[in-house]
């Protein structure tokens, strides 16, 4: 798919759009991307505009705390994390109602689903979201990613299916850590499909691969 975008502010995080040229069929997917530790959605979306999807659009937020020289961050480490974390699922819930709110208008009559995808804490931010957000999502994909200090979850009327893709040789995110957090998905009742790689910290052209297949289907 072919895609124009834009930078626009969604409940007044700056946020850019991509829309496909092509018109949506519904149900049509929003598929958000988070964006690394001390990143910028710019990083997210050069990854981002490298899958090859169908009936989609993309999204990139940028990250809420500060990290200095106009980086950003999902949430706080080290003492106090857990209350970062329920300000990062505040944040982020409005956005997704701002959102869906935006498609509704730009997209009359075209059903949206939520997908959510991200990198390192950007995936972790979508394993997050997926676990304690109050929105439905339907499909997750994290490369590299962890989960922070959170509560338990509630119990869900529905569950997303995730794919978890984390790396042997992951000097940031140790491989164990990664696949604990999967496996914690998949303990709270979503459907868990975990991907060994033998790739460091990075997103691999694999890795895109494998994450497209994984939202087309």
């Amino acid at each position: 798919m072919a895609f124009q975008y834009s930078t626009i502010e969604l409940n007044g995080i700056k946020t850019i759009v991509g829309e496909p040229e092509e018109t949506l069929a519904s149900p049509a997917d929003l598929l958000v991307g988070f964006h690394g530790a001390e990143s910028t959605p710019e990083n997210m979306l050069v990854h981002g505009n490298r899958l090859a999807l169908k009936n989609a659009a993309l999204i990139y937020p940028q990250a809420p705390l500060s990290a200095g020289d106009g980086l950003w961050s999902w949430w706080a480490d080290g003492p106090g994390q857990a209350k970062s974390v329920f300000k990062f699922l505040e944040y982020t819930g409005g956005f997704l109602d701002s959102l869906e709110e935006h498609f509704r208008q730009a997209r009359p009559g075209v059903e949206t689903r939520i997908c959510l995808w991200g990198f390192s804490q950007g995936g972790g931010a979508a394993l997050v979201h997926s676990l304690l957000g109050r929105h439905e999502i339907h499909k997750t994909a994290s490369v590299c990613g962890f989960l922070p200090e959170i509560s338990e979850p509630d119990t869900r009327e529905s569950y997303a299916e995730v794919l978890g893709i984390f790396g042997e040789n992951d000097d940031v995110v140790p491989s164990f850590l990664a696949e604990h957090a999967l496996d914690q998905m998949k303990a709270f009742g979503h459907t868990v499909a975990l991907q060994s790689t033998a790739q460091g910290h990075e997103i691999s052209e694999q890795n895109l691969v494998d994450v497209s297949e994984f939202l087309n289907r």
